[in-house]
């Protein structure tokens, strides 16, 4: 492994280190945030995480705009999408995160902290997603994909302002100003956000995370002859790469991806540990048991097919201003709202 790519992962191993420690201090989840404004009348989740977006893309269209990153290189902002299927995805995710009790990234995080239910939460995650990627579900999903995709003649909001004669640096400016703004307002005009500095930190800290993975692997991680993949945070396919890393480690080569999913248990495993916040903790019932199971593939399965996660479309893909992203997390977002409210709200079940 050349030096590189061996930085890649380190830092790698870092942010997800940082990434879990915040994570159990702070509770910072989608599922969470969105549970604590439309059912208990808590916005401060959501305004920490309005903010972790706001600085997100204010950073990561900074290290765009100089030139040190190429967010062209990502996932996120390919010639070619397919709407159907990111909004699709995003609705899959959304409703199994209800079920699960929380993304990835919360179920590695809990994991950490002794709750032997994201230990289900995220081996199943794995298995759906490694079986949409490249296994049983591969094939319909790629038929799916194929037969709706369309290739716009902007993938951005930037490019988008392009289209109307705008130049490039002046549309990048406009775009990421106008949402980071908008965001930083919403987040700051809850009084009782303004007075949680926990919350305030960990929203700064996570889009900080953000940035410093575009600039890890787009930066730092540049090589003409072994080049690593442009990415950030995200978790789906990267718990997926884990348990398959887990078992085959000899044949396989750890990426960052890896290296993240790895930081972000024992981040969040040493802060437990450390702040006595460790306890073991198990399912109520089956019926508990089998709804999270059953929530955990709806986000693999989900997750794949949106290009990510809360945090992967939610943030890192926001970050980029890709339009596939906005369907994704609006897939996303709508999911979650069905789960929490209205006909198909899940019921809560009592947790031993």
């Amino acid at each position: 492994m050349d030096s590189p790519a061996q930085l890649v992962i380190i830092a790698g191993l870092v942010i997800g280190l940082v990434y879990g420690a915040v994570g159990l201090l702070s509770g910072f989840c989608l599922m969470s945030s969105m549970r604590g404004w439309l059912a208990a009348g808590d916005g401060r989740l959501v305004r920490s995480y309005a903010l972790a977006i706001a600085v997100a893309i204010a950073m990561s269209q900074f290290l765009a705009g100089e030139g040190m990153v190429d967010l062209g290189k990502s996932i996120y902002l390919q010639p070619t999408f397919s709407v159907p299927v990111l909004f699709l995805g995003g609705l899959l995710f959304g409703y199994g995160m209800v079920l699960s009790n929380g993304c990835g990234s919360r179920a590695l995080v809990l994991l950490g902290g002794g709750n032997l239910r994201s230990f289900v939460v995220v081996i199943v995650l794995a298995i759906a997603a490694q079986m949409t990627l490249k296994g049983l579900i591969a094939p319909a999903r790629i038929a799916l994909v194929q037969a709706s995709q369309t290739t716009a003649g902007a993938n951005s909001l930037p490019t988008l302002l392009t289209t109307l004669g705008l130049g490039e640096a002046l549309s990048r400016v406009l775009c990421a100003a106008a949402i980071v703004v908008a965001l930083v307002l919403f987040a700051f005009a809850h009084p009782a956000f303004r007075r949680s500095p926990g919350q305030i930190a960990a929203g700064i800290i996570v889009g900080l995370l953000v940035a410093a993975g575009w600039y890890v692997t787009g930066y730092l991680g540049a090589d003409d002859f072994n080049p690593v993949p442009v990415t950030s945070l995200t978790f789906v396919a990267p718990i997926a790469d884990s348990l398959q890393y887990a078992m085959l480690s000899t044949g396989l080569t750890p990426n960052f991806g890896i290296a993240t999913v790895a930081g972000v248990f024992a981040g969040s495993l040493v802060t437990a540990l450390t702040t006595g916040r460790f306890h073991l903790e198990g399912y109520s019932s089956p019926r508990h048991m089998l709804r999270s199971a059953g929530g955990a593939a709806l986000m693999g399965i989900g997750g794949v097919m949106a290009f990510g996660c809360s945090i992967g479309q939610g943030l890192t893909g926001i970050s980029t201003l890709a339009l596939g992203s906005f369907i994704a997390v609006a897939g996303i977002l709508l999911g979650t709202t069905a789960g929490l409210r209205g006909s198909l709200r899940v019921q809560p079940l009592a947790v031993a």
